[in-house]
């Protein structure tokens, strides 16, 4: 029988050869997933052998990665912000970057709630996120909420124009326990009659078509409906602009995740929408525009 680390250089090399940005990485993922361990525990004992059923197994996973199929839909999991969600092709893969989106959220309810926005009895803070997808969003949202005890301030809805995607979303929302907090449903956008909204959060599809057709590795595999925003990526950005006046309340902030090279012509969306509203644009941690906040006036 082989051992892990002889099964892990032959992966590496394989999926270095078809191109794998990350072949290490992914290939001790893959094991790790085969032989039932964590990634730490595949790293520390190269020298423990695998069994053949596993060993197998790996090498069916290694062919799936070989061919393009993004690791997260091969192991169905896709670590997010501190927890752990069912990824598959019904939705976009959760990035990195979008957890900035989490933390603005957080730090704006908490904000909030020391404002006391909430203080009137039986009041919540609503909070939509739009084009929810895995769910992620949302439900990171409620996990970081629940940790510091204040889930109860909240109302979070979250919606998809995808009945698949939000089918995923529910069923993430119903493994961390939070289907009475997360209420999906699918809606271009809002459903009628949403009412409105004291923080509206949203990582809608912002690629630009052209570059979508190209893009080739992951994208190959997830939903174009959740990637493709049109000429320069941000038709359905400014479609939500569009709507912001009637959906956030006074004193609303709407937080929309963009594409690095947005940053002007999202600011300029959101001053023709919103003239009287404060814009401005959040770098992620490596110094790249990636969220336009746009902020009402309190009544």
């Amino acid at each position: 029988m082989a051992t892990i680390g002889e099964l892990l250089s032959a992966a590496v090399e394989r999926l270095r050869s078809a191109g794998s940005d990350t072949p290490r990485l992914d290939a001790e993922l893959l094991l790790a997933r085969a032989v039932g361990a964590d990634r730490t525990g595949i790293i520390a004992h190269p020298e423990i052998e695998v069994g053949p059923g596993a060993a197998a197994a790996f090498a069916a996973d290694v062919d799936r990665r070989a061919t393009g199929e993004p690791v997260a839909y091969i192991r169905g999991v896709k670590e997010f912000h501190g927890i752990a969600l069912a990824t598959d092709e019904r939705a976009l893969i959760p990035r990195p970057e979008t957890e900035l989106i989490v933390d603005t959220a957080v730090d704006e309810v908490i904000a909030r709630l020391g404002r006391g926005a909430a203080a009137r009895q039986g009041s919540r803070i609503r909070v939509v996120d739009i084009g929810t997808g895995t769910g992620a969003i949302a439900i990171a949202l409620a996990v970081s909420l629940r940790r510091r005890r204040l889930l109860e301030a909240v109302e979070i809805l979250a919606t998809d124009v995808s009945r698949d995607a939000a089918a995923l979303a529910r069923e993430n929302a119903a493994a961390h326990g939070l289907l009475d907090v997360v209420r999906v449903e699918v809606a271009d956008l809002l459903p009628p009659l949403a009412g409105s909204f004291a923080i509206v959060l949203a990582n809608l599809p912002y690629i630009p078509s052209a570059t979508v057709d190209v893009l080739g590795g992951s994208a190959d595999h997830e939903p174009r409906l959740a990637l493709d925003g049109g000429a320069d990526g941000l038709d359905l950005v400014r479609r939500l602009l569009g709507i912001l006046p009637d959906v956030l309340e006074p004193g609303g902030v709407a937080f929309l995740e963009i594409g690095a090279d947005q940053a002007t012509a999202a600011l300029e969306a959101a001053r023709v929408a919103l003239p009287d509203a404060a814009a401005a644009v959040l770098p992620d941690l490596a110094g790249r525009s990636r969220v336009l906040r746009v902020g009402t006036s309190a009544a």
